[in-house]
């Protein structure tokens, strides 16, 4: 779709769109530059509260993955207004208002459009240091790859809606999905991070790929080491799928292999969207262990090690 855009010549523009990254970085003044995000999504889940802490927390994560922090956010909002209670609109509101706060940011307006299905999310901006600038496109050769959330949110939005999966089985892991990876940057930014992206909607092996191309590396993700979400795996057993699964699928197309056995069921869990995904980076291996339990004593529990980084011919995902 960008193909006919050229991009922009600007020395000051230090993160566009040539590396599919997370955001766009512009620096403002030597010791500093402001990151740029904007993110919306329909609503994975009924409840419009935690809907809107969801997309809130899904598009602050975009600043996070640069290795910032969101200074101010703007709604986005598309709702129908004459199909719908308002109150729900400012259920909504009041749940991405409730992230934007523990980020630490400031809510400070947006734009509304009456539309046919609910839609929510923000436009924010973060600031950086330009030396501490983190992209998906420096992994090297040797690094460890630690991943921060559990996979698997793609199927179960879908399996809840398709009454596959009763929705006491989804409540208790919101709180897990709509987690800021705010305690996971900072916690981060102490080790060597040479590349960073948060995994949503191309999958994890989607997002891989996309850090592996952007460094020229190889990555291989150990497929044991994946940690996903209860019931996800099983939902795909019982014939659940989503709208992303076949294009995400079609992107990696010639740039994955499997060096292991796994039933078609067990697969397409590289391929599920996650909406509010966790963080990927990419460490030094000797610095991957004490990552990790850093990361846990802050509070994200999930984090560990799923993969490494190395040399290769082609930009390549190896499974193992």
């Amino acid at each position: 779709m960008l193909s006919t855009i050229c991009p922009v010549h600007d020395q000051n523009l230090l993160v566009g769109f040539e590396t599919s990254d997370d955001a766009a970085v512009y620096r403002v003044a030597p010791d500093l530059a402001v990151i740029s995000t904007v993110d919306f999504i329909t609503p994975p889940v009924d409840d419009p509260v935690w809907f809107g802490r969801i997309a809130a927390a899904n598009a602050l994560s975009d600043v996070y993955a640069m290795g910032g922090k969101p200074i101010v956010a703007l709604n986005l909002v598309m709702f129908p207004s004459k199909k719908l209670d308002m109150g729900l609109l400012k259920d909504m509101l009041t749940g991405g208002f409730e992230k934007v706060q523990e980020a630490g940011a400031a809510l400070a307006g947006g734009h509304s459009v009456d539309d046919l299905e609910p839609k929510y999310g923000l436009a924010v901006t973060g600031t950086v240091h330009p030396d501490r600038v983190l992209t998906n496109a420096n992994a090297k050769p040797g690094d460890a790859l630690v991943l921060t959330k559990p996979l698997g949110t793609g199927v179960l939005f879908n399996a809840c809606r398709s009454k596959k999966l009763p929705s006491r089985e989804l409540e208790p892991l919101l709180p897990k999905i709509a987690a800021l990876n705010k305690a996971a940057i900072e916690k981060a930014l102490a080790f060597e991070v040479h590349s960073c992206t948060d995994i949503t909607g191309f999958g994890v092996l989607g997002h891989a790929l996309e850090m592996a191309k952007g460094s020229g590396v190889r990555i291989q993700l150990a497929y044991d080491k994946l940690p996903f979400l209860p019931h996800a795996l099983e939902m795909y057993r019982k014939g659940e799928t989503t709208g992303s699964n076949k294009s995400n699928r079609k992107i990696a197309d010639g740039f994955w292999e499997k060096e292991r056995q796994l039933d078609r069921h067990a697969e397409e869990l590289l391929f599920d969207p996650q909406t509010s995904g966790g963080l990927l980076f990419a460490v030094p291996a000797s610095q991957a262990g004490e990552l990790v339990r850093n990361l846990k004593l802050a509070g994200v529990e999930d984090a560990v090690v799923v993969g490494e980084v190395a040399d290769g011919k082609k930009p390549a995902i190896v499974v193992r």
